[in-house]
């Protein structure tokens, strides 16, 4: 159901290679345990390019290695998308809510045999 509207959010930025929407999980992150809760969870699709190198999650993973240029472009993209999200007339589309668990069973305690 977000297709579209994502489709008509990313069109001004095709020139810059922007131009995937997929349905497809690329891996666990943060945006799962809201979708998991029937709210609107979205990820952007990262290059892989250096994403596994040794400076990744490590103590050398520091903001003089950042890619400014990348971080830019993402920067304004990200801005742009959540700005179109806050001022969109309606709510974003839900997926239906996850059922609840079953209730739990309490244990009885039995009496102690002495």
């Amino acid at each position: 159901m977000m297709r579209p509207i994502f489709e008509a959010w990313l069109a001004p930025f095709h020139d810059l290679g922007v131009t995937t929407i997929t349905i497809r999980n690329t891996g666990g992150t943060d945006h799962q345990s809201f979708d998991a809760v029937g709210l609107p969870g979205f990820q952007f699709i990262q290059d892989p390019l250096d994403y596994m190198a040794r400076t990744h999650h490590t103590n050398m993973d520091t903001y003089d290695r950042l890619q400014k240029g990348d971080l830019m472009q993402a920067s304004a993209i990200i801005a742009s998308l959540v700005y179109d999200a806050a001022t969109r007339p309606e709510m974003l589309p839900r997926k239906p809510l996850p059922k609840p668990p079953p209730p739990r069973e309490e244990k009885k305690e039995e009496p102690r045999k002495n």
